[in-house]
C-alpha cells in the first residue's frame, strides 16, 4: 500500500511502532504506523488525508486490546496525552477529550463535587475506549451518563451526536455509517452531598483487594453472561491459575488474565480459547471476550483466530 500523503504535522508519526509499547498486557506486534496527533485539530488534519480504504485502530491506554504478535497493518491513532481536555461544562455536566483517563474523570468530577461518575474509577482506559465499548463498573454503564459524544468520520468530519444515533447495548456501542472515532463527550452529573464520594472511595478499596490491581492485565477478559459471572464460571471450572506461556489466569480473580515478560500474544489468545472451550464443555455457557483482538498472528507461534469481534 502506498504511503498516504500527509499535510506538515506537528504530532509524531512514526513506521513500525511495537505496540507491546502502548498496551496494558505489554504483547503485540508493530504498527505499520502509530501517529500521536499535537492536538484535535491536528488529529483533524490526519484524518482528512488518510485514504477511505486505511484500516484504522482508535488507542487509547490499550487497556482493552490484544494485537497479535504479527502486529497491525494499517494506522494506529493514539489518542492518550493529545486530547486531554477536561473541563465542567455546565452546572448538570462535564466534557471530556477521549484521551482522559477514566480514573481522572472521576476524581474531577468529586473534586467539583458532582455524582454519577464515580464508576469511572473501576474502569482502565480512557474516555473514548468507555465510549467505544460501553465499558461499566459497580453497575455503572458510560452511556447511561452520555449527553452527546463528539465523534470524527473518516472524510474528517466532526459531528457532536446524541446517544440515540448509536446502538448501545451491554459492553457494545454500534456507530453510525463513516464513523472513525470519538473526540469528546459532555456527560450528565448531579450535585453530590458526599455519599457518592464515599461509596466511590469503599469501592476503589474493595476492587484492590479483589482484582490484581498494578499487575499487566487488559481488566475483564470476558463479558459477564445473563445472571451469572464470568469470574464465577471459570473458577468452577478449575481455571485459576491456568497458564500458557507467559499468560496465566489470576489466582486473585479468575476473569484476569496476568502476563509476564515472557509473554507473547498468542500465549494469551490460546488461553482465552482454552478457558471459552473448558466453561462451555462444563456448563454450556458460552463466554465472550470483552477485549478487542487485532492484528495479524505471528509467522510460527500458533496462535489461535478467535477473531476480533469473538
Amino acid at each position: 500500500m502506498a504511503e498516504p500523503r500527509l499535510p506538515r504535522l506537528r504530532g509524531t508519526l512514526r513506521h513500525g511502532e511495537p505496540l507491546a509499547r502502548h498496551t496494558s498486557w505489554r504483547v503485540g506486534g508493530p504498527a505499520d504506523r502509530y501517529f500521536e496527533p499535537a492536538d484535535r485539530e491536528d488529529l483533524v488534519a490526519f484524518v482528512r488525508q488518510l485514504p477511505q480504504q486505511e484500516p484504522v485502530l482508535w488507542l487509547g491506554l490499550g487497556s482493552n486490546l490484544l494485537v497479535r504478535d504479527g502486529g497491525f497493518r494499517g494506522t494506529v491513532i493514539a489518542l492518550h496525552g493529545a486530547l486531554d481536555g477536561l473541563s465542567r461544562d455546565s452546572e448538570s455536566t462535564l466534557w471530556a477529550e477521549a484521551g482522559v483517563h477514566c480514573a481522572r474523570l472521576a476524581k474531577f468530577a468529586q473534586q467539583q463535587k458532582l455524582a454519577g461518575l464515580g464508576f469511572m474509577a473501576g474502569i482502565p482506559g480512557t474516555v473514548g475506549g468507555a465510549l467505544a465499548m460501553n465499558a461499566g463498573a459497580w453497575g455503572g454503564e458510560t452511556w447511561r451518563t452520555v449527553l452527546e459524544a463528539e465523534a470524527v468520520f473518516r472524510d474528517g468530519r466532526c459531528a457532536w451526536l446524541g446517544p440515540e444515533q448509536f446502538g448501545v447495548s451491554y459492553r457494545t456501542v454500534l456507530p453510525p455509517r463513516g464513523f472513525l472515532g470519538f473526540v469528546a463527550a459532555r456527560l450528565r452529573v448531579a450535585p453530590d452531598d458526599g455519599s457518592h464520594a464515599r461509596s466511590t472511595r469503599e469501592s476503589l478499596a474493595k476492587r484492590k483487594a479483589t482484582q490484581p490491581v498494578g499487575k499487566p492485565s487488559a481488566g475483564s477478559t470476558f463479558r459477564n453472561p445473563p445472571g451469572d459471572h464470568a469470574a464465577r464460571l471459570i473458577e468452577s471450572c478449575g481455571l485459576k491459575g491456568r497458564r500458557i506461556g507467559g499468560a496465566m489466569v489470576s489466582e486473585l480473580h479468575a476473569n484476569f488474565i496476568l502476563t509476564d515478560g515472557g509473554a507473547r500474544a498468542a500465549d494469551i489468545e490460546n488461553l482465552i480459547q482454552q478457558i471459552r472451550d473448558t466453561v462451555k464443555q462444563n456448563t454450556g455457557i458460552e463466554l465472550v471476550p470483552e477485549v478487542k483482538i487485532v492484528g495479524e498472528p505471528g509467522i510460527g507461534n500458533g496462535q489461535s483466530a478467535i477473531g476480533e469481534n469473538a
